[in-house]
């Protein structure tokens, strides 16, 4: 029982955590391979995780869609294990509108040129996007920015992030100070009072029926005379 409750507290952590990874920005280091466009059908499990409605030709079942084909580096394995492993990455590159994730990206067109001619000079870009790789679902993180960068290793730092956590962390102490004087000062009084009169209510309960009681006993004794 004491792991169920313990799960159904995890539960609302591990969802929020998931989607804050899914919709804050991240940066791969990685070398672009090439650009295509390709002929995509969505089905109702992966929907969700491509354009919104307003960008056009997203209620068709069947549309192109923009990739761009990336090699990177792993250094870490699992996060701490060294390795120089090599792997591939495929991005889309989509128009995230005015709805959500607030990334405001109007420019997809443009920033497949861009992938384009990065393809062509062979270096290294930093990839800024946001979203999951999952091959199974057929889907992939949406590529915002290219940036040129002079190695594999250039070291950016996701100010973003950093600041984003700092002000969650601020404004959760906050948000929890409020809490505390709101029910120092509403509810805990509230509930005082109510406590009060429950206990005067049942003190003149018992008293009534103490009285009750009194009367039944002196009708006992007259009859008993």
């Amino acid at each position: 029982m004491r792991a169920i409750f313990f799960f159904l507290r995890l539960l609302p952590i591990l969802i929020l955590g998931g989607f804050l990874h899914y919709v804050l920005p991240q940066h791969d280091t990685v070398q672009i391979t090439s650009t295509e466009v390709i002929r995509t059908d969505f089905s109702n499990l992966n929907r969700i995780f491509y354009a919104q409605a307003d960008n056009g030709g997203v209620e068709q079942a069947t549309r192109d869609l923009r990739l761009i084909n990336t090699t990177k580096v792993r250094t870490y394995l699992l996060g701490f294990i060294p390795t120089d492993r090599t792997e591939v990455m495929v991005y889309r590159n989509e128009d995230t509108g005015w709805i959500w994730p607030p990334y405001f990206k109007f420019d997809s067109a443009d920033l497949q040129a861009e992938a384009s001619a990065a393809a062509r000079a062979d270096g290294w870009y930093s990839i800024t996007h946001y979203g999951w790789r999952n091959r199974w679902l057929s889907i992939y993180p949406n590529a915002v920015r290219i940036t040129p960068v002079d190695g594999p290793n250039p070291g950016i730092v996701p100010w973003f992030n950093i600041f984003f956590f700092s002000f969650l962390f601020v404004a959760f102490f906050v948000v929890r100070g409020m809490w505390r004087q709101f029910r120092e000062r509403m509810i805990d009084p509230s509930i005082d009072a109510a406590e009060h009169q429950f206990d005067e209510a049942r003190a003149g309960l018992a008293q009534r029926r103490s009285g009750l009681r009194r009367w039944l006993d002196s009708w006992k004794s007259k009859d008993r005379q």
